[in-house]
């Protein structure tokens, strides 16, 4: 396995993905960005601390290293935007979140996209398939579960700010009802925010994986970072990314405790 790829599992019937928590750069890439700090801008910062917990309820969690702006393997490889018509980030990004341009000259041409695909992409995604496969086989039925989050405010993306959670399944279409409903339950008995397919309704890794009628239920969860860190209105090198805030994540973290009980209940 590469040393970028970490996979931790458990025989719970619940799969965590982090596709997006990596901030490490192959130096040939980081050489032809603006900035270093640009190309790390938009990770899912603190995520895998926000989900520490997922190996004590027997999960599995996977989770690349690699950082997003290498190559992002929740877009679709074949390049179709997952939101046609609305601002978004590619297989691999070439602007940031709020626009700006990531690379001093040239973006990566088709030849260098389908090696990063080979290199990073694809050996991730064989890992999640697997993973399905050994679990569907223990219990018949399982749960797929991406964690992410973003900053509450990015006009580019979306208007005002986002709710606190943010439930994805293609509207109704990668999981059973059931699932998306208990996730949305277990988010309400608290006070703070969520909606369900709303801006965000689940990326590629949702919507691929996403077959309720073969036992596979997907379910995307995108934060708002201000659950459980500082949120610069500009963010800069100097003020991004902010440290975790273990006191204001305390809550965000009940929730998300109920939220993976829910699906482990769900799939059991």
């Amino acid at each position: 396995m590469p040393d970028w790829l970490t996979v931790m599992r458990g025989d719970a019937p619940l799969i965590v993905s982090m596709p997006h928590t990596g901030t490490q750069m192959p130096p040939e890439i980081e050489a032809s960005l603006v900035s270093p700090w640009l190309g790390r801008k938009d990770a899912d910062w603190h995520v895998e601390k926000l989900y520490d917990f997922a190996a004590v309820l027997g999960a599995t969690t996977i989770r690349t290293a690699i950082s997003r702006t290498a190559i992002d393997v929740n877009r679709d490889p074949s390049g179709q935007s997952l939101y046609p018509g609305q601002a978004t980030t590619e297989l691999c990004p070439t602007t940031s979140f709020d626009g700006e341009p990531l690379y001093k000259a040239d973006a990566p041409n088709a030849d260098e996209i389908v090696a990063r695909r080979a290199r990073f992409f694809d050996p991730y995604h064989a890992a999640i398939a697997a993973e399905i496969a050994r679990l569907c086989g223990l219990h018949g039925k399982v749960v797929l579960f991406d964690a992410h989050s973003i900053r509450s405010r990015i006009p580019r993306l979306f208007d005002g700010e986002l709710p606190n959670f943010n439930i994805g399944t293609n509207n109704g279409a990668t999981c059973d009802a059931r699932l998306s409903g208990a996730v949305a339950d277990a988010c309400a008995a608290s006070d703070l925010s969520h909606v369900v397919n709303g801006r965000f309704k689940g990326g590629w890794t949702t919507r691929h994986y996403g077959k309720p009628g073969d036992g596979i239920h997907a379910i995307q969860l995108e934060l708002a970072c201000r659950g459980y860190m500082d949120e610069p209105e500009e963010p800069s090198p100097q003020n991004w990314p902010t440290p975790y805030d273990e006191k204001r994540a305390a809550k965000m973290r009940d929730v998300l405790q109920r939220v993976l009980a829910a699906c482990i209940a769900f799939a059991s």
